[in-house]
C-alpha cells in the first residue's frame, strides 16, 4: 500500500510583509498536499494577517531569534518531510 508522506513547509518570519502571501501562495500551487506553517516572531507589520489570509498555518514564538522559532517548530510540527525556508 502506498502511502503519501506528510509535508510540512516551515516557515519562519521577521517582518515579512511585503513577501510572505505571495511565497505561500506559490507554495500551495507547487506543493498543494502539503501544509504550510509559519512562525511569526515578533513582527511589527502584518506578515501574520497576510499569512493566515494567503492559507498558511500560523502560530508565534514570542521569544526573540531565529534558533528559538526553529526550536519550536520542529517541537510542535509531526511530518514525514520538513522544508524549512
Amino acid at each position: 500500500m502506498l502511502t503519501i508522506p506528510r509535508i510540512a513547509i516551515l516557515i519562519p518570519c521577521y517582518n515579512e510583509a511585503p513577501t510572505i502571501d505571495g511565497v505561500v501562495q506559490k507554495l500551495k500551487s507547487i506543493l498543494p498536499a502539503s501544509s504550510i506553517y509559519v512562525y511569526d516572531n515578533n513582527s511589527h507589520d502584518h506578515t501574520a494577517e497576510l499569512a493566515e489570509n494567503a492559507g498558511a498555518v500560523v502560530r508565534s514564538e514570542q521569544r526573540q531569534g531565529k534558533g528559538y522559532v526553529v526550536r519550536r517548530m520542529f517541537s510542535d510540527i509531526k511530518a514525514d518531510v520538513y522544508v524549512m525556508l
